[in-house]
């Protein structure tokens, strides 16, 4: 029996290297030292506070969308109609609530920034992922949202969201005098 092994022996390992030479890895054999290969450079420092906050986006907002440039004017103001049936952001525990693509059901969303200055929302703390929208433009009154995932932006557009209400503000309900 421990014969028979020593002649299989070498197989595994000629199998075994040739395996390692299919694995992807930067190091060859002439040049191996026992080390691990140093790590792919990360980002510098933290990720950059987002362009808003939960709380500036939070509320009621007419929705439409649009994908040439030069339908956002006329988007905008179908948005503002929308206002009989809002769409609705709600707050959070690590942002806000709101629909995502393709699912009836609200999703927790999270508002974050990349490196490049840019600002997400979406599912998941990595920014720019595939399910995540880029905020365009937010002035406190308009959000134009444009989908990261070029697949879901061609069927879905750029979003325009304007906040129904006072400007800068969520709409408050108005008391019946009587």
């Amino acid at each position: 029996m421990a014969g028979s092994m020593l002649r299989v022996w070498p197989a595994f390992v000629v199998a075994g290297l040739a395996l390692a030479g299919c694995s992807g890895t930067t190091a060859s054999l002439s040049n191996w030292n026992g080390d691990t290969p140093p790590p792919a450079a990360a980002p510098a420092g933290p990720l950059p506070r987002p362009s808003l906050a939960a709380e500036d986006i939070v509320g009621r907002w007419g929705i439409a969308s649009f994908h040439k440039p030069e339908d956002q004017p006329r988007t905008e103001a179908a948005a503002r109609s929308q206002c009989n049936q809002p769409y609705n952001i709600n707050r959070s525990a690590d942002g806000v609530a709101m629909l995502g693509h393709d699912n009836p059901q609200v999703q927790d969303m999270m508002i974050k920034a990349s490196h490049e200055g840019r600002t997400y929302i979406g599912p998941g703390p990595e920014p720019a992922g595939a399910d995540d929208r880029e905020v365009v433009q937010f002035d406190g009154r308009v959000l134009v949202l444009k989908w990261v995932d070029p697949e879901v932006a061609g069927r879905y557009g750029i979003m325009v969201l304007v906040r129904c209400g006072a400007p800068g503000g969520p709409k408050t309900a108005k008391k019946k005098s009587g």
